[in-house]
């Protein structure tokens, strides 16, 4: 009996890993934070969250934190856009940005360097790293948990094995695990242009 326990959210059988609401309410945390020090010194803050292979915590924190540019794996970097969407926010009169990025783009410093280069703002990278992985749970964590939890063991009861429990549209279900691992997940692109729509 498997249940999806990771912070990427990159279960394709699940829309909701166990971990994920903790680790992106402490990497906002850490961005509202950060957001002190760039306010007050007009500067560029680029932040890696963690997602090694998916952008959905970068993409949902870069949303919360009111990110200008969000840049994730299932789409790419793109300096030439990074740094159009910095200008064009610094033209609207906004003396801070915040650029979200996931793990799995990586040299966030190198990052960094290129957009003081190419704009001439001051830019800081930070790697928030596995403090996401810490802490106490939310409570949506804790309550999903529980209700994935108690499915299994009313599975369990029942002489159902070999399944993968997870949460769709709301609701626990469970498949078979072979079911599970054949199936693909797919990058809400809905959500990502959302996100640029509201950032410019």
């Amino acid at each position: 009996m498997c249940l999806p326990g990771t912070i990427d959210n990159d279960i394709a059988c699940t829309e909701y890993t166990i971990g994920y609401d903790t680790a992106m309410n402490t990497a906002v945390e850490m961005v509202d934070k950060i957001r002190d020090t760039a306010q007050s010194h007009d500067q560029c803050s680029v932040v890696e969250v963690m997602g090694c292979r998916a952008g959905y915590i970068a993409l949902n924190c870069g949303i919360a934190c009111g990110a200008t540019c969000i840049v994730v794996p299932e789409i790419g970097l793109d300096m030439d856009s990074v740094v159009a969407k910095i200008e064009a926010a610094r033209a609207l009169g906004k003396k801070h940005v915040i650029v979200m990025v996931a793990e799995g783009i990586g040299n966030v410093k190198g990052i960094a360097q290129e957009i003081e280069a190419r704009t001439g703002i001051e830019s800081r990278e930070t790697v928030l790293g596995h403090v996401q992985r810490g802490g106490n749970p939310s409570l949506m964590d804790r309550v999903v948990a529980s209700k994935m939890g108690y499915y299994a063991v009313e599975l369990l009861s029942k002489g159902i094995g070999n399944r993968v429990v997870g949460q769709q549209h709301g609701e626990i279900v469970d498949f078979d695990i072979k079911e599970a691992l054949e199936m693909k997940k797919e990058f809400p692109m809905d959500l990502y242009n959302l996100a640029n729509d509201i950032s410019s």
